[in-house]
């Protein structure tokens, strides 16, 4: 049994619902069609004599219009709809259509167009199929404001190419890399930031810190991060921040490795950095937080703690490394849902440190292995941790006392602002 519908059905959805019913209201007796015609009556919202003449008409498809339809909005009406939809930036008629008088009066009162009483009550009468059809005519004409598009792209990242690398890659040296502000409540003026890097095969990170993110201090940092690498860097993988894809560090990256390939993630694709951007909240938002560092004591400090930090987790932190995904259907929704879902399993393998796998690899060089091997022989775990901690209280210190000078400050040039307000006779 056929039941109404919120929405009306259009024209075509009626006939070729008729259509279906048709035979069956030809097969059916008196008594029969009846409820069927009731039944129509309920689906189409059409009344009964209309649907008697539908379904006794010689055939139900729509006959072309003999006559046009007489013009009900002359040019003055198109002018003025004209008018308005350039002042609002040629937006859509779906948003155009329930502002147009309000705008046309607006724009009237500055002496824009004319609008006289006729044209107000037709403008509050047109339908937004009619503003359509205005707006059509005159689509090729418009000259919107400047949008991000080609002319406005970024075109140092035209040659780039967007994808992502792989999860299951096996190589070293192929590199996300991300930018974390520490601009803390406010983003106003300079502020330091992290430069960090990860290894997607390995999971070897690296961290430093910047004064500001200056084509200067990027250039430092990117040789910094690259110097300290163990192993040579095949491929480097930002996002599409203009910190990255700038003139100037686009004639940067070929000097810091030779034939090094350059990718980027998509547009609001977070997920296209997903190593480095796990890591900017384990190894550095988890670590000191969200507050604002302006001061070259908070950026030494920060450097500091992320050199003790690459150390620390890249010799001595175990970590897991995903080596296969299968999808499975869910077995909690096969028994609830004609289609169930899908779910993935996943597999990790035995933790090791990045060094220990960058060292599995087979590609690390004896003399690119000294070092860090050096570093592990050498260093207390216990003792490197204890310091990371010390240095995390000295980078702590050094913003509260930031905190309270911005206080003192803001203390005294409002008692200032008081004292020199002038005071009223008693």
């Amino acid at each position: 049994m056929w039941v109404a519908m919120d929405d009306e059905m259009t024209i075509d959805e009626r006939r070729k619902y008729l259509k279906r019913m048709r035979p069956r209201y030809e097969r059916a007796d008196r008594a029969g069609r009846s409820p069927l015609l009731s039944e129509m009556e309920q689906v189409t919202g059409l009344h009964r004599k209309s649907l008697l003449r539908l379904l006794h008409a010689p055939s139900l498809e729509r006959q072309p219009r003999t006559r046009q339809r007489g013009v009900t909005y002359g040019a003055e009406v198109e002018r003025v709809v004209v008018r308005v939809w350039a002042s609002l930036d040629f937006i859509c008629a779906e948003r155009l259509t329930p502002t147009l008088l309000t705008t046309a009066r607006h724009l009237a009162g500055f002496g824009v167009l004319a609008l006289s009483d006729e044209v107000a009550a037709q403008l509050e009468a047109i339908s937004e199929a009619s503003v359509t059809r205005v707006l059509a005519r005159h689509r090729t004409e418009r000259l919107r404001l400047p949008r991000k598009g080609p002319e406005r792209a970024n075109s140092v990242t035209k040659d780039v190419p967007m994808t992502r690398i792989p999860w299951d890659t096996t190589q070293p040296g192929h590199c996300e890399v991300d930018l974390v502000h520490h601009g803390g409540a406010s983003s106003a003026g300079e502020y330091a930031h992290t430069l960090q890097l990860v290894d997607v095969a390995t999971g070897w990170s690296e961290r430093v810190g910047l004064p500001n993110r200056g084509q200067a201090a990027m250039e430092v940092a990117f040789r910094t991060v690259v110097a300290r690498l163990p192993f040579p860097l095949v491929e480097l993988h930002p996002d599409n921040g203009r910190e990255f894809f700038n003139d100037h560090l686009k004639r940067v990256f070929p000097t810091l490795v030779p034939g090094l390939t350059l990718s980027r993630s998509r547009p609001y694709q977070k997920n296209d950095n997903r190593f480095v951007e796990q890591k900017n909240d384990s190894l550095v938002r988890q670590y000191v937080g969200y507050a604002r560092f302006d001061t070259p004591e908070q950026v030494a400090a920060l450097d500091a703690l992320y050199a003790d930090m690459s150390v620390y987790y890249n010799l001595f932190q175990p970590v897991l490394r995903l080596v296969e995904k299968t999808v499975l259907p869910d077995p909690a929704t096969a028994a609830t849902t004609a289609a169930s879902t899908t779910r993935i399993r996943r597999r990790w393998d035995t933790a090791q440190t990045p060094f220990e796998r960058l060292v599995a690899t087979g590609t690390l060089l004896p003399v690119h292995q000294q070092r860090p091997q050096a570093l592990y022989t050498q260093t207390n775990p216990l003792a490197l941790r204890q310091r990371i901690y010390a240095q995390l209280d000295a980078l702590r210190a050094l913003t509260a006392q930031r905190a309270a000078a911005e206080v003192g400050r803001e203390a005294l040039a409002a008692a200032a602002a008081s004292a020199s307000r002038p005071t009223s006779a008693a």
